[in-house]
């Protein structure tokens, strides 16, 4: 490989990682009040359901059955975020993975001065896309966990 493709493929890795930093801002942007809701709201519920387990009429047993059911909706709704934002990471991966393949098979055929190009344009729509589909993402969150605006 040549200096100069070596150092326009650089460019264009810059260019990408900067495209991959937008959807991370733009998905910890769109989640932020999804998290607050998890991390304040059905954590402070948490907190206050555990706190009436502690009596000192129950058994060690039932206080602790009584602290991990308390935990459930914390728990579940965690988990529901991290699945959908699995599933949301994995769509993206896909689609970048097709702009990689593309990508190879127009530098197999040597068709050089476009591939870059072509590259860099097929991620950049896979990336916009995959942030014009966090709002839908976020309303089905909230409204799966009932949380108004």
């Amino acid at each position: 490989m040549n200096h100069i493709a070596a150092a326009e493929e650089q460019i264009v890795s810059d260019r990408l990682r900067r495209k991959l930093n937008e959807v991370n801002a733009a998905a910890q942007a769109h989640l932020s009040g999804v998290q607050d809701h998890v991390n304040f709201t059905l954590q402070q519920a948490y907190f206050k359901c555990a706190y009436e387990c502690f009596d000192r009429s129950r058994r060690q047993e039932e206080i602790s059955n009584c602290v991990e059911n308390c935990s459930v909706p914390v728990v579940s709704a965690q988990q529901h975020v991290e699945n959908e934002m699995a599933k949301f990471q994995e769509r993206l991966n896909r689609s970048l993975m097709v702009c990689q393949d593309k990508f190879e098979a127009s530098k197999l055929q040597q068709i050089r001065p476009d591939s870059i190009k072509d590259l860099e344009s097929c991620v950049e729509q896979s990336i916009d896309d995959s942030i014009k589909m966090l709002p839908h993402l976020v309303n089905k969150l909230k409204s799966s966990f009932a949380i108004r605006e």
